[in-house]
């Protein structure tokens, strides 16, 4: 197990992990802010879903998800069919102009990651990659309401 130190350090590094992400965000276009994005690429990575399962992988409510999905939808980037198995859910999927606006977003970060670790060798990127892969399979899937630490002391009342 790594010194206390270390860890308090990486705690320090992970806090500055907002301003990596900001300045991936100024890279986005205008019409495409970065919740919608991360819609984009979820339904791109994952295939298509319902809203429910898009709002677990966003770690966000039905609200905020309902909002980047009508944005997305109002741009026809996706399509919000009905679920045949339910019909009051709707199932998201890109459409082709969808897909272009996801390659776009790709080809956006892998420029402006460029830009940014162009003093960095391969090598570099590389153990950077595998080791944030590392970090985040650790910790599992955090994103449900109900994840807790192992740690942590349930404070609530029984009901």
């Amino acid at each position: 197990m790594a010194a206390q130190r270390h860890y308090e350090e990486l705690a320090r590094q992970l806090s500055a992990i907002g301003a990596v992400k900001r300045g991936l965000g100024r890279g986005l276009p205008h019409d495409c802010p970065a919740g919608s994005a991360a819609v984009l690429v979820l339904i791109d990575r994952h295939g298509e879903m319902r809203m429910s399962r898009l709002a677990e992988l966003l770690a966000v409510d039905m609200s905020v998800t309902s909002r980047h999905v009508a944005h997305v939808a109002e741009k026809e980037w996706i399509l919000r069919d009905p679920d045949p198995a339910d019909k009051r859910s709707r199932i998201l999927r890109l459409t082709p102009t969808g897909k272009a606006k996801v390659n776009e977003l790709s080809d956006l970060s892998i420029r402006t990651l460029t830009h940014y670790l162009h003093d960095w060798s391969d090598d570099e990127v590389v153990q950077l990659s595998t080791l944030l892969a590392r970090l985040r399979d650790s910790f599992g899937d955090c994103r449900a309401a109900s994840a807790r630490l192992p740690f942590e002391e349930t404070t609530r009342t029984p009901a």
